[in-house]
């Protein structure tokens, strides 16, 4: 090769040795550090350096130094088996090699060698210290442990070569460790020699083969372990490392590995303790190894190296071999034509939305469910389920706890000390009763066996508690190392989460729920009562999942646009705050909130803020009893209302159809005086209201304010005396009207036999899991977590929290038929997926016919509307839905800020919720700028963008 030999042939004999050493450098060390490593680099000419710690840009900016000091450029090294942030800060995590073992799918271990080795090119590397292919066959092993892809070799050879693959294939040479296998030890090597005594046979037919494997398939790289192996040299405490009749004897000749080899670091102190400074490099080059591992002292280490040669223990044509085999690694990495870091990129490049995508696709074929005798998991029944759970080692905030809240309402109990003593646990135990499931999740563990793994005493004793209450079934998940598994082994009910990182901690939530499948295996033996391969299948519910844009064919980068535009509400005071909630294919890809609650900005706007949802409670309320109604062949859509109510056989309204007045084209005013007629210039009418609840007034319209018992039947006997619109050639208009969900409403309770709210709980909220959906939302929840409304000075005079904005609907104390409903964006989600899902969710049924996409449809010419649902006018650039959303889409707006839309055909869920009416329901900004439209723009803008980087 013709650069190798005249790079070769341009180097002094001190230079070519040069070529041998690679340096540990830092990128958060001192100047000096750098320093002298660009000494190394421009004196003793080394070729390569390691980089260890610091962070991406400071390493790139380091590199782009060291590089311009060269001769020859350098090859960069790291160690980032698991991805950068094995040793970079601000860097992505993917996974550990026994969360890979315990996947059911490998292609997922090439895509992550694939991406890591595009962040490894982005930021100026070339070799990677990986993978692991040692076969982990001791459960005491303290430096391998989950850094294996687990105790069968056939699979470690199989991961191994896929990792191999997809970091070769992407520009990154792959180095295979720790030959010739470090997994049946119980010495960390990095403070004292392992003792390995093993037969040739076995450590040929479990250590040896994912090497050989791996040399097959073109491993381009392997790493020498620092262990005493009596089999291949019996001198005293001399490491394998060192050991000409492993090295050459056993990797090279007999194995016939052709490509570069490692030493591990030279510094160790298992090996570099007894030897003095040079020795050690020296030893190492006359076993075999090509390149010289962070080397304590390089110019020591030269001077050793040249008496060697004159001593004849090196030979000197063996060494040039060496060097241009280096110098071919060099140029198979590109530095014949090397090219700085490009800093202007870095960032983007170290942060590809596929990143977190790839990250979280791993640990959901990873996550074992190890038992679950009870059949508990997924859980289903949330209506009878009253879940508790219990973080121990982390915080009550974290994405695990955000994630578990997502689908129930119970609380989450938060123990921050993994070591809490008993009195802690106690205190907690007494807060459990009133609820039958308890999950106990166990975080920020370790991987030391000789510290059970970081599982406290107490940890372990409330367990046992726990377990031995046969009126609570317990679920425990160990988010850490596998093998901490035995301390848990009588649990009933078991999941191993291998990691406690942020992928793994949104998504065992999402399992225990069935929004997603378990699908993972243990790749080692716990203990007889948990072997290799355990892991039980569990089904997945169709509930709403939680995963990055990207996953579902949305772009990130235009999906952030919405930041701008919900920030822009605020700057121009449409309203104070809002949530916003993107979902498609089942999964929520955006959910962020924005703002406060009120412009003195004293309290932020969270996902567990509730919003008044005004006339969306239309379609998540009343529209959703009218659909069970007809599902169940009770309502006949064609039939006059009046054979359901015959009290309006008497009145104007005796010819109007269910049909009619589902689609606002019954000839019902938009709406009538209701609240008008209870009040005086001088106030409120005694015959209406009283200061005090009690059995005559039990109705709340404002604190301090209960409406008549009979405010409902005055209600009604309005809307039943109201005149209808004129008819236009001998039609009615369609005109949207509230009056068309008041009478739903008493429709729907005279043929359910129950007041609505009451059904609606039973047989939706509860069973769904809605925590915050409710009417009445003060009966449950403080004020403080219910986004104010308008400061009312015409009929309750004063500020309206937690009471409906609606007066008509507060007038019959707050569930009315149109309005009267509160929620948070996730909960109104949560009902709406299911109605896009046909009435399918959570392995419930609840609608047993497509009535959801009967009633979603345009039923008639001229009329936009369906059978209660909303559409929009995409010819219109400023119409309630986006012009870019297909005409099926279908939803409902609400007066107080708020809206739901979705797309069947794109399966996109959109919800927006704000409380633009405070303080004054006059302010029409929201509108007047365009917010919830413009936001809408985005989503199909971002598909559209994910498409053409497709």
């Amino acid at each position: 090769m013709a650069w190798v030999d005249s790079v070769f042939n341009s180097l002094t004999p001190e230079q070519r040795l040069g070529q041998l050493f690679m340096v540990a450098a830092y990128s958060n060390k001192e100047r000096a550090h750098a320093n002298r490593i660009e000494q190394l680099v421009r004196n003793q000419a080394i070729g390569g350096v390691m980089f260890l710690q610091g962070g991406p840009k400071r390493q790139a900016l380091m590199t782009n130094r060291l590089q311009a000091a060269a001769q020859v450029p350098l090859l960069i090294a790291m160690d980032a088996e698991w991805g950068l942030d094995m040793r970079l800060d601000s860097s992505a995590h993917f996974a550990k090699q026994m969360t890979l073992g315990a996947m059911d799918d490998e292609k997922y271990v090439y895509r992550m060698g694939r991406e890591i080795a595009r962040k490894m090119r982005a930021l100026g590397v070339h070799i990677s210290f990986a993978p692991v292919i040692d076969v982990n066959s001791n459960p005491s092993n303290p430096v391998i442990g989950n850094r294996s892809f687990g105790e069968n070799q056939e699979k470690v050879a199989k991961l191994g070569i896929q990792y191999i693959k997809g970091l070769q294939d992407n520009g990154i040479m792959a180095v295979a460790k720790h030959f010739p296998g470090h997994g049946d030890t119980d010495t960390d090597s990095h403070v004292a020699l392992p003792v390995i005594n093993t037969d040739l046979a076995r450590l040929t037919k479990v250590d040896l083969f994912p090497f050989q494997k791996s040399f097959e398939a073109g491993v381009m790289g392997v790493m020498v372990a620092h262990l005493y192996m009596p089999l291949f040299d019996t001198t005293n405490a001399r490491t394998t490392t060192l050991s000409y009749n492993l090295v050459t004897g056993l990797l090279k000749d007999k194995m016939g590995f052709k490509g570069l080899v490692f030493t591990d670091a030279l510094n160790m102190k298992s090996v570099s303790k007894i030897y003095n400074d040079g020795e050690l490099d020296a030893q190492a080059l006359a076993a075999g190894n090509d390149v010289l591992l962070f080397s304590e002292d390089v110019p020591a280490a030269l001077r050793r190296i040249r008496e060697a040669i004159t001593a004849g223990k090196l030979k000197q044509d063996d060494i040039d071999l060496r060097v241009k085999k280096i110098l071919r690694a060099k140029y198979w990495a590109g530095l014949s034509q090397y090219k700085p870091v490009r800093l202007s990129v870095l960032h983007d490049s170290l942060n590809r939305p596929s990143t977190r995508v790839l990250a979280q696709s791993i640990f959901e074929h990873a996550i074992t469910v190890v038992k679950n005798e009870d059949k508990l998991l997924p859980f289903k029944r949330l209506d009878t389920l009253r879940i508790a759970a219990i973080t121990i080692g982390t915080h009550a905030e974290g994405p695990y706890a955000t994630i578990f809240n997502k689908y129930q309402p119970g609380p989450v109990f938060a123990v921050s000390d993994r070591y809490a003593p008993d009195s802690t646990f106690g205190r907690i135990r007494a807060r459990l009763r009133g609820y039958n499931v308890v999950v106990v999740s166990l975080h920020n563990m370790n991987n030391t066996p000789a510290h059970n793994y970081g599982l406290g005493d107490g940890a372990l004793n409330f367990i046992k508690q726990l377990q031995a209450n046969t009126r609570i079934k317990t679920v425990v998940v160990a988010m850490g190392n596998a093998y901490a598994l035995k301390f848990l082994e009588n649990s009933r009910t078991l999941v191993c989460g291998y990691e406690d990182h942020y992928a793994g901690q949104i998504v065992v939530p999402q399992v225990l729920f069935g929004a997603l499948p378990a699908r993972g295996k243990l790749p080692v033996t716990v203990s007889p009562l948990l072997p290799v391969g355990t892991g039980i299948a569990t089904p997945e519910l169709n509930r709403l999942r939680y995963a990055a844009p990207e996953s579902e064919g949305l772009d990130s980068r235009t999906l952030a646009l919405i930041d701008n535009i919900a920030l822009e509400s605020q700057t121009y005071a449409a309203a104070p705050g809002c949530q916003v909630l993107v979902a498609k294919n089942g999964t929520v890809v955006f959910d962020q909130s924005y703002g406060y609650c009120t412009y003195d900005q004293s309290q932020p706007v969270t996902s567990s803020t509730l919003y008044d949802l005004a006339s969306v409670t239309k379609v998540a309320g009343t529209l959703q009893a009218v659909m069970y109604l007809k599902d169940q062949g009770k309502l006949d859509l064609d039939e006059k209302v009046a054979t359901y109510l015959p009290e309006l056989a008497r009145t104007n309204k005796r010819e109007m159809t269910v049909r009619e007045v589902l689609l606002h084209q019954a000839g019902l005013k938009p709406g009538i005086p209701t609240w008008e007629r209870t009040i005086t210039s001088s106030g409120l009418k005694p015959t209406f209201y009283a200061s005090t609840r009690s059995d005559d007034f039990p109705n709340e319209v404002a604190p301090g304010e209960y409406s008549t018992k009979a405010a409902d039947d005055s209600v009604w006997a309005w809307t039943m005396r109201s005149s209808l619109m004129p008819k236009i050639k001998g039609k009615y208009p369609v005109e949207y009207s509230d009056l068309s969900f008041i009478i739903m409403k008493r429709l729907s309770e005279k043929l359910l036999g129950e007041p609505i709210h009451v059904f609606l709980q039973d047989n939706f909220y509860r069973p769904l899991g809605l925590g915050s959906m409710t009417y009445n939302p003060l009966q449950r929840f403080p004020k403080s977590c219910i986004a104010p409304t308008e400061k009312d000075t015409y009929f309750r005079r004063g500020l309206l929290q937690g009471t409906v904005h609606d007066q008509t609907a507060a007038l019959v104390g707050g569930v009315g038929g149109h309005a009267g409903l509160f929620a948070t964006a996730n909960d109104l989600a949560v009902l709406m997926q299911m109605n896009l899902q046909n009435g399918r969710y959570g392995g419930i049924t609840y609608f047993q016919n497509p009535v959801v996409s009967e009633f979603a449809r345009v039923q008639t010419a001229g009329n936009r509307r369906g059978l209660g649902w909303d559409h929009g006018t995409p010819e219109k650039a400023e119409g309630p839905t986006s012009s870019l959303s297909p005409p099926s889409t279908f939803g409902h707006t609400g007066f107080t800020g708020t809206c739901v839309w979705m797309d069947p055909e794109n399966k996109i869920l959109y919800i927006f919720l704000s409380n633009r009416v405070y303080p004054d329901a006059a302010n029409n900004k929201l509108r007047q700028y365009n917010i919830r439209t413009r936001i809408h723009d985005v989503i199909y803008k971002a598909m559209a963008a994910a498409k053409q980087k497709d």
